[in-house]
């Protein structure tokens, strides 16, 4: 008999009968089996859930280490700067205002105030002794937080990982973004110390107003270093840091006190500074500095600057920009416009020295309520100073200064313009009907010469706004921009020379590198010397004895006014001793303003600047003697100056026309002269007619049979 070995284990309990292949030996169905399977399963989840989690935290110890690996040194971190400073010096070389980022000095962590480190600590990262770059309590507090209010309240940024993103990274809120910023915070306190984590974030952190790192804030919003700040002064810019534009001091110091008020608060909670302390903040005693640079040369600036991706392009280096504005001069122009302009209205003004620099420009009366800038940007009517090109088109036909004219009433197309107080002064000469902005003798000139002539004169010395040609336009109905207007008359002060405004002289790297230089070349000559010498004979007479009399200087002076309907605009353009100046005085609205004319505040407030931007320069007599051309004394056909191959006229769009051309015909071979009224030139009649003759005046003012009584 076969011996039977049972065996028991220690415990006592007989063991568990063999399984059989139907599936156990209780006759079951197989539900502890299933049991065993469920334990099974979630091992093997267990399993490959701790291979995942040792397998992430291997992936990111190696991202970690790549990252770390290729950070720059702590010295690299240092010299590294965001966006580009740009220095701007004025004519003398005097800063006129610094703009993009300033980074002030830097400062060592160990001569950073305490209450700045603690403040910001408080504020920004209480733990952040305590975690690693990344700070897990700071996340779990910032979920539970949104999970109870249904929204974001509080950010999980440690001061680490806000030092990453400010430096490698930007602003998008994703969560790819977010893992990045964790692996470099991470790599961030592998590499560096707490310290020099602290001082590189308190030397690069935004806080508004162009200003990087606490020594700029501290100098911009006080006006000292950042190693003289006080516990209130710490308190407003470590504030700063969660919103610089909302708590800016310069922008709202009752809001930039407040959020201090809070940061204090979170100090003394977080042991930072004692009870005693806390109460004896007083921001009372916080004196704010003068915010810099917001004043009437921020116009220029905003004009000359953008001009800078022409001249230097793809530069990002922190640059000096020396321009042309004079100091003096500008503080000069700020206060005329401020002092003249009517209340509740604008004022503009621009100055061109002779080859085209900008002494001078003010776009508006405060820049700080609105920065718009009414110099170059703003168009509007300018009334009789557009006579300028109606003249020029005249004398260009072979009118002269002591020509005979009459004023008298007159009918164009259906149009009747009438003078300033509804008189007519009859015959008098073209030097008296300008002086007196006579209405009437324009618009015969206009019309003997072409409204499509005058156009195009417009067009030639730099007008670049669309023009029309109806008879009023004479009258200055096609609206203009004052800089464009500016120089228009700059090129009469040049002898015909054009007048290209600029305002940047030289660019330079702040280690001296010139990048670039303007080179003076001259201009195009659009005008013969002799008729810019009668339009100045015409120009100085305004001023002499005209409508531009309050625009005298005690030296000469040349230079027209101009007025708009209903005294909407009022305009005055001159020059003395090779300087030309522009001012425009209205309201933005275009509502009228009563007793505004271009003789009077425009014209005062032009004298007043003009006095001080020539009291250096020498008396300059205007050189006025007519020197016609030898061939306009010989009896030819010629009328117009130059060939007849580059007659062109402009039409109501602006467009330039070339009648030969649009004819078919070659160049030259086309009629020349007067335009009549629908844009298109008269039948030859074998040579233009002679300057207002009494044919002309008969039929322009349907006076016929009535000459000599």
């Amino acid at each position: 008999m076969a011996r039977t070995d049972v065996r028991r284990n220690p415990s006592g309990t007989p063991p568990r009968p063999p399984r059989t292949a139907a599936g156990g030996g209780n006759g079951g169905s197989g539900g502890k089996g299933g049991g065993g399977g469920f334990g099974r399963f979630v091992k093997r989840v267990l399993a490959w859930t701790v291979a995942a989690g040792v397998a992430a935290v291997l992936a990111l110890g190696v991202a970690v280490a790549v990252a770390a690996s290729s950070l720059p040194s702590f010295g690299a971190l240092k010299s590294q700067q965001e966006g580009q400073m740009i220095i701007v010096r004025a004519r003398d070389g005097s800063e006129l205002v610094s703009l993009g980022p300033s980074y002030g000095k830097w400062i060592p962590v160990g001569q950073i105030p305490r209450t700045m480190k603690q403040a910001m600590i408080s504020v920004e990262d209480r733990r952040y002794y305590d975690h690693f770059g990344v700070d897990p309590v700071g996340i779990a507090r910032s979920v539970f937080v949104r999970a109870q209010s249904g929204r974001w309240r509080q950010g999980g940024s440690t001061i680490t990982q806000q030092l990453a993103r400010n430096v490698f990274l930007n602003n998008n809120r994703t969560f790819a973004r977010k893992a990045r910023e964790a692996i470099l915070a991470i790599a961030l306190e592998s590499k560096f110390s707490k310290d020099e984590i602290l001082e590189l974030y308190l030397n690069k952190v935004y806080f508004g107003g162009g200003a990087y790192g606490i020594d700029s804030a501290a100098r911009k919003f006080f006006g000292h270093p950042g190693t003289e700040l006080t516990l209130p002064e710490a308190a407003i810019i470590a504030g700063l840091v969660k919103a610089p534009s909302r708590y800016s001091p310069t922008a709202d110091a009752e809001a930039a006190v407040k959020r201090a008020r809070v940061v204090v608060e979170t100090m003394l909670d977080a042991g930072a500074i004692s009870a005693g302390e806390a109460e004896g903040v007083d921001f009372d005693t916080v004196r704010f500095a003068a915010e810099q640079g917001q004043n009437s040369v921020r116009y220029f600036t905003d004009w000359a600057l953008p001009q800078l991706d022409l001249l230097v392009p793809e530069n990002s280096e922190p640059i000096e920009v020396w321009t042309t504005l004079d100091p003096a001069m500008q503080r000069a122009a700020t206060d005329a416009v401020a002092r003249h302009a009517p209340k509740g209205a604008q004022g503009a003004l621009v100055s061109l020295d002779r080859d085209g620099a900008v002494l001078a420009m003010v776009g508006g009366t405060d820049y700080v309520t609105s920065n718009y800038n009414r110099a170059t940007n703003a168009v509007r009517q300018p009334g009789s100073a557009w006579k300028l090109f109606v003249y020029l088109a005249a004398i260009e036909a072979g009118y002269k200064p002591d020509d005979a004219v009459v004023d008298e009433p007159v009918t164009i197309a259906g149009w009747s313009p009438h003078n300033d107080g509804r008189t007519f002064a009859g015959r008098i000469d073209v030097r008296t009907a300008f002086a007196y902005s006579k209405n009437t003798v324009a618009a015969q000139l206009g019309n003997e010469v072409g409204f499509g002539t005058v156009a195009g004169m417009a067009r030639r010395l730099g007008i670049t706004t669309p023009i029309n040609t109806m008879p009023s336009m004479v009258l200055g109905t096609s609206d203009v921009r004052l800089i464009d207007i500016t120089r228009a008359f700059g090129a009469v002060s040049a002898k015909g020379t054009a007048v290209e405004p600029y305002g940047i002289t030289k660019v330079a790297t702040t280690d001296g590198r010139v990048l670039y230089e303007h080179r003076s070349v001259a201009g195009q000559q659009l005008l013969q010397p002799f008729v810019a010498a009668a339009m100045t004979d015409l120009l100085q007479t305004a001023v002499n004895i005209g409508t531009g009399r309050a625009a005298q200087i005690g030296r000469p002076v040349a230079g027209k006014t101009g007025t708009t309907s209903s005294n909407k605009d009022g305009w005055f353009i001159g020059f003395s001793s090779g300087i030309t100046t522009g001012v425009w005085m209205g309201r933005d609205d275009a509502r009228p303003i009563p007793g505004l004319m271009g003789g009077t505040a425009p014209a005062r407030a032009f004298a007043q600047y003009m006095r001080v931007a020539t009291a250096r320069r020498p008396l300059e007599k205007f050189d006025t003697e007519l020197v016609l051309p030898e061939w306009q004394l010989e009896p030819d056909d010629e009328a117009m100056t130059g060939s007849p191959e580059d007659y062109y006229y402009v039409d109501e769009q602006g467009n330039l026309i070339d009648p030969a051309r649009s004819q078919g015909g070659a160049p030259g071979d086309g009629p020349r002269g007067r335009i009549e009224d629908n844009g298109q030139p008269p039948p030859d009649d074998g040579g233009p007619p002679a300057a207002a003759n009494d044919d002309f005046l008969d039929q322009a003012t349907g006076r016929q049979g009535r000459r000599g009584q």
